[in-house]
Formats: structure tokens, sequence, C-alpha cells
């Protein structure tokens, strides 16, 4: 099974919204796309990649948050339309979880606007499992082929400048329950979320845009996936791979970077991961496309590996 994975696409589509809906965090965020980052965020590089994906030999794509900038109702439905016209398929074969940018203020959380907007790309074959979070009905579970694709999500809403993420005891306590059950159990688990699971060393920069509670999403996966697992994310920008730990080498913790991001880090250059889980659940290439914007072509190339 081959499936591809992107990440952060920070689709802006501010046509028609009114100025009142600024008067909120939206604020600061939108002086950041003003002044810093709109002129390396490039929805062109999301279409490019779709287009690619939809050419390309993949059987599922996995999305692992920030498809919108500001959690707009006209940017969800521009990211909608984005994964629908582009990748080409089916819901069924797309997954997608939310990152902060998808509940970037309290209301959009109140509305469950992601929720909304992506009900068909988070449908759960173990629906009896989910934790009733405040968004709706996480972790979902979607059994295809060899995988047990499980979506978290992450993401709440903070105060301006802080970007962390929280899983929250309803939803481990969920996980738990899943990984022991016995259709998760004969596949590979791949776990999709916003934030990565390794966190920066300073504790301030992880109270400011780290996952408040890694750990304890670490110690589940060490105690109940016996063999390989994927832990995919997006949030940093950037291509890297790490095992979740030196005990644990059949678990690695896999980043994408943005999709929309021009970069001249070839590391952080818009593009996709690939990944191939075997018919007997080993997890075997794990690579990316990296988008050349001059040519408008992809090149393969390896994702960094940490220590």
């Amino acid at each position: 099974m081959r499936i591809a994975h992107l990440s952060d696409l920070h689709v802006l589509a501010l046509a028609g919204v009114p100025r009142h809906r600024f008067l909120n965090k939206r604020l600061t965020g939108y002086a950041n796309l003003r002044f810093k980052r709109n002129h390396v965020h490039r929805s062109s590089y999301v279409e490019s990649i779709a287009k690619e994906i939809a050419r390309s030999k993949i059987d599922h794509v996995v999305v692992t948050g920030d498809l919108t900038n500001l959690a707009l109702e006209t940017e969800f439905q521009a990211a909608r339309d984005l994964l629908e016209d582009g990748l080409g398929l089916s819901p069924n074969d797309v997954s997608v979880v939310p990152g902060n940018h998808d509940l970037y203020t309290a209301g959009a959380l109140k509305s469950r606007r992601f929720t909304q907007f992506f009900a068909e790309y988070i449908q759960s074959d173990l629906p009896e499992l989910a934790a009733k979070t405040r968004l709706g009905p996480f972790p979902f579970v979607r059994l295809r082929g060899p995988c047990a694709i499980i979506g978290l999500t992450t993401a709440v809403p903070r105060p301006p400048f802080v970007a962390s993420g929280t899983i929250g005891k309803l939803q481990l306590d969920a996980l738990g329950k899943i990984l022991s059950h016995p259709e998760v159990r004969k596949r590979t688990p791949v776990i999709l979320l916003h934030h990565p699971l390794h966190n920066p060393p300073s504790k301030l920069k992880t109270l400011m845009e780290g996952l408040t509670d890694a750990d304890e999403l670490a110690a589940h996966l060490k105690a109940k996936v016996a063999a390989d697992g994927l832990v995919l994310h997006g949030h940093l920008h950037r291509r890297q791979s790490k095992a979740l730990s030196q005990d644990r080498r059949g678990i690695h913790v896999v980043g994408a970077t943005s999709a929309s991001l021009h970069h001249e880090n070839r590391d952080r250059m818009a593009g996709f991961n690939v990944y191939e889980i075997a018919e007997d659940g080993k997890v075997g290439l794990v690579d990316a496309r990296v988008f050349d914007a001059d040519k408008a072509t992809f090149e393969t190339a390896s994702i960094p590996v940490l220590a």
C-alpha cells in the first residue's frame, strides 16, 4: 500500500470576509501573513502537488493539518475544493486531521467548522471507540489494507503567538482501546496528528509550540504497538524522521513540510512524502517528492533522519 502525506497547506481565502471577523486573534495572524509569510506560501504549489499525487500510484492520502490560515469558512471551502478537484480521490481514500490554524479561534472550535467541512474525510470504521471531544468524534480509525489509519486532533484555540497542541485524556484513553482492538492489532498503525511527537528541548518552547502531552502518547505507543508503525505530523514545515525511541526502532515519527512553502532549503521546500507498507505490514520505502518551482517538476529525495 502506498500512502502520500502532505501537510500545512495554509490556504488563504479572504474574499468577501467582513472586517469584523478580524477583531480577534486573526488580526495578528493576518499581520504575520501580510508582512512575513504571504510571500513564501503559494497555493499554486499545493495544486501542483495534488496533480502529481493524482498521477502517481497512490492508494491513500493523509493530510496532517493546517489546511487553512485563519480558520475562515472561505478557507475551509477552498481547501476542500483543492483536495477534491486536484486529487480526484474519494473521501474514503483521503484522511485529514486539523492543525492549530484550523482552530485558530474559539469560534472555529465552538462551531466545529473543521468537522463540518471535512466530515467525510474523518469517518471512522470503529466509531464506537471514538471519544466525544469538543471538535467531534476523535480518534477516527480507517482500516485500509495492511494499515490502520488513526487520526487524532491536537489542535486547540490558543492566545496570539501560541501554537502548542494537546491531545487530552479522552483521546488518549480512546487510543489505548483502539490500539488493542483486534482489527487494529493485525495491521500497521499509521497515526496522524499535526504537532510532532518529539518536543523541543526547551520547556518554554514546548509550551509555546509543542505537544503538551507527547510523553503520554509515546507511552501508549510503546505499550501497545508490537512491531512497525508510523506517526505522521506537520507543523514544523520541515521534512524529518526519527525513531520513537532506541528500543522501539519499528515505530518512526515522520514529518512533512508545508505543501505551499517556497524555501531555499531543500528539506523545507514544498512537496509531499511517500510511504510503502507491504501486505505483511512491514514499512518499506519512505521518501519525499520535492517540488522544483523553476521546472514545475518533482524530484525524489531522502527524508533527513534525526539522531
